[in-house]
């Protein structure tokens, strides 16, 4: 390696890697298009981590011997869907936690509890 260290290369080819796994398409998907003018986008979270190293043990001599490693790993979560229709842009989260999400959930848990009610107060006139 002409001046290089060997680490310098581990993590040449490990950054190497890890750009070929995360572009702009991993984080913004696809683009879907609906018939009715409908687009959505899938957008996601990444989280990358990268790690190398290495020494030389026994005598110093041209580099070597030399011995080391790296890796690199990757995360990938959806988070949401761009969702563009009439001249409106909305991002639909993923995860179930919008108080609108809540509220659709409960309605059929407040249909029962209401029928219940309505059985009762029926049977007991």
């Amino acid at each position: 390696m002409s001046g290089e260290h060997e680490i310098e290369g581990l993590m040449d080819t490990a950054m190497k890697s890890l750009r070929e796994m995360v572009d702009a398409n991993t984080i913004i998907g696809d683009i879907i298009e609906s018939n009715d003018g409908v687009t959505v986008i899938p957008v996601s979270k990444v989280y990358c981590g990268f790690v190398a190293g290495g020494g030389e043990y026994g005598k110093y001599k041209d580099n070597m011997p030399f011995i080391g490693g790296s890796g690199a790993g990757i995360s990938l979560q959806p988070v949401g869907f761009l969702v563009i229709a009439k001249e409106q842009v909305r991002l639909i989260p993923v995860c179930g936690s919008t108080p609108l999400d809540k509220a659709i959930e409960a309605v059929p848990i407040i249909a029962e509890q209401m029928q219940n009610l309505f059985k009762k107060e029926g049977g007991d006139s």
